[in-house]
């Protein structure tokens, strides 16, 4: 029973409770971890940032208890764009994290992107109501773009906000000084 117990607050510490995702401090964690298997064999790791637009219309039209599926169903979604080695996380709210660890260069994440947002094309389903929600994705690279995993963050959280700008339903790729606009 106290095992049982000691494993339900390590999954509530670590993992989201909507999605069963990794949460922030264990995607963290795990980015940490791919940079030092990155620097080791000489690789990369591309993080992706993602935000759902316009979500606080689906919440403000259907109700919470919609958005929360509407959520499980994103993170399924995001998952089956993904390598089995590769972390998605949610941060809370509407924004998720996809890690790609060990990677040869860069060019996979937008390989992964675009598998993103081609599946957020078909509409989602949520008590017989056809949803259609878009996602903006930034993208930053270790070590091009940022040797710290907190930096590397707040890159990919910049490079989304240029998604969102530029039209929403789209990527960038983080750009040296747009952490200065």
């Amino acid at each position: 029973e106290r095992k049982h117990y000691e494993d339900m607050l390590l999954r509530q510490a670590n993992y989201d409770f909507l999605t069963g995702l990794p949460n922030r401090g264990l995607a963290m964690d795990r980015l940490s971890q791919a940079f030092g298997r990155a620097h080791r064999g000489q690789k990369t790791v591309a993080l992706l940032f993602l935000d759902l637009d316009k979500f606080k219309k689906v919440n403000d039209t259907f109700g919470h208890a919609v958005g929360d599926r509407l959520l499980c169903e994103v993170s399924e979604r995001i998952g089956a764009c993904v390598r089995e080695c590769d972390t998605v996380a949610r941060l809370g709210g509407d924004e998720f994290l996809v890690i790609l660890p060990d990677l040869d260069s860069g060019v996979h994440s937008e390989i992964v992107a675009r598998k993103v947002l081609q599946a957020f094309q078909r509409p989602f389903v949520i008590d017989e109501r056809e949803m259609v929600i878009t996602t903006s994705i930034g993208m930053a690279i270790y070590p091009t773009d940022e040797t710290d995993p907190e930096q590397l963050l707040r890159s990919a959280d910049a490079a989304m906000y240029r998604a969102k700008a530029g039209g929403r339903n789209s990527f960038r790729f983080y750009a040296a000084g747009i952490l200065d606009d």
